[in-house]
């Protein structure tokens, strides 16, 4: 199992804009998701193992931030030809089954996976109601197979200091996952294999 490491953005980043259809057919921008105190953007993907292994808690996370002001979107930008799981279509199935509570977007450019400089899915960025990035990194520290029980614990983190008006916590480590499956052609300068 490949494991790719995020690229750790710099703190302070401003998020770029989107406009990408949800699973619902209806497009949708980051003015749309971004929450009063604060926005958390997610690259996933549906065949992941990674993501497999924290679905249930980032629906259960998503549920918990939205209910505290917080914005949440989920973004899949995988290339559907090589890798059909994780089409549009089974993006809608995905998002059913997990319950996802926010909006699941379908980059098919991969243009705002390149703005965000994801690299892995799962990929987290958290952002003050300014819209500078105050976190990026792990969920937590459970992996698949490596028995540490799956409790966002990182992220979480992240969060309340947020809510507190605190930074973020200073020592942020890399999410680590499978590679964004860039389009032939497409692998941006940053990505690391």
């Amino acid at each position: 199992m490949a494991r790719t490491p995020s690229t750790m953005v710099p703190l302070g980043t401003p998020a770029p804009d989107f406009n990408l259809p949800n699973v619902d057919g209806r497009m949708v921008s980051l003015d749309q998701v971004v929450g009063p105190r604060g926005t958390l953007v997610m690259f996933i993907c549906n065949h992941c193992t990674f993501v497999k292994h924290v679905a249930d808690q980032l629906a259960l996370l998503g549920r918990e931030a939205i209910g505290r002001g917080i914005g949440v979107v989920a973004i899949s930008a995988n290339d559907v030809a090589s890798h059909p799981a994780d089409s549009p279509e089974q993006m809608v199935h995905e998002a059913e089954e997990r319950g996802y509570p926010f909006p699941y977007l379908y980059d098919e450019s991969q243009a705002v996976a390149q703005a965000y400089r994801a690299a892995c899915t799962p990929d987290f960025f958290l952002y003050d109601a300014a819209r500078r990035l105050v976190y990026r990194g792990q969920l937590d520290d459970s992996r698949p197979g490596n028995g540490v029980p799956v409790d966002g614990a990182d992220l979480r983190a992240a969060i309340e200091a947020l809510l507190a008006g605190r930074p973020g916590p200073a020592d942020q480590k890399p999410s680590i996952g499978c590679n964004v499956k860039w389009k032939p052609g497409r692998e941006p300068d940053y990505y690391r294999a």
